[in-house]
């Protein structure tokens, strides 16, 4: 009797464990993520399962490109494709993403021959805080799929402090399993 109460708490405590190892990773490592909408494509597809990073701004910061995810709301977020940088201008005039003045090439927007173009010009100052220069530990994100994204063109830039992680593997559906990226 005694040898099955001690294989017994030794099952238990194995479960406590894992249970609280789970409980750390996803806390402070990695989550789930599911895509809500179509603001990513072609990049991303609605309902994409993907892993969030939660580590890799903890040891680095974000560049321009990266596919991040982070708080829109108490409620709700978002993911989107980092564009700007602190201390940068944003724009685009027909067509180009101009950074600071120099034409920057998006070819992920060119992906399965899907070739999304930009509704409208705009240039940073007219996006909501009316910035000359995104400020320090700010970002300016937008969707792939820039006719149809809830970005910061709407929104403003995000501050940093709002984001999650990084994201580039789908792990869902299992015909989209792959690493995106630029």
């Amino acid at each position: 009797m005694i040898e099955s109460k001690n294989d017994w708490l030794e099952w238990v405590k194995a479960l406590l464990i894992a249970v609280l190892l789970a409980v750390v990773i996803k806390t402070y490592f990695f989550t789930p993520i599911i895509v809500d909408g179509p603001s990513m494509k072609p990049t991303l597809s609605d309902r994409d399962q993907m892993i969030v990073n939660k580590f890799a701004y903890r040891v680095g910061e974000p560049k321009r490109f990266d596919i991040v995810v982070f708080h829109a709301s108490e409620q709700k977020d978002f993911i989107k494709r980092i564009i700007g940088l602190p201390g940068e201008h944003v724009a685009v005039k027909d067509n180009v993403l101009y950074i600071n003045g120099e034409a920057i090439e998006e070819s992920f927007l060119n992906q399965n021959d899907y070739l999304y173009t930009w509704e409208s010009d705009f240039v940073l100052e007219d996006l909501p805080g009316g910035y000359e220069q995104i400020p320090e530990g700010h970002y300016l994100v937008l969707g792939d799929n820039r006719n149809n994204s809830t970005d910061s063109r709407v929104f403003g830039v995000i501050d940093g402090d709002e984001i999650v992680g990084k994201t580039n593997l789908i792990y869902w559906p299992l015909k989209r399993i792959q690493i995106v990226g630029e």
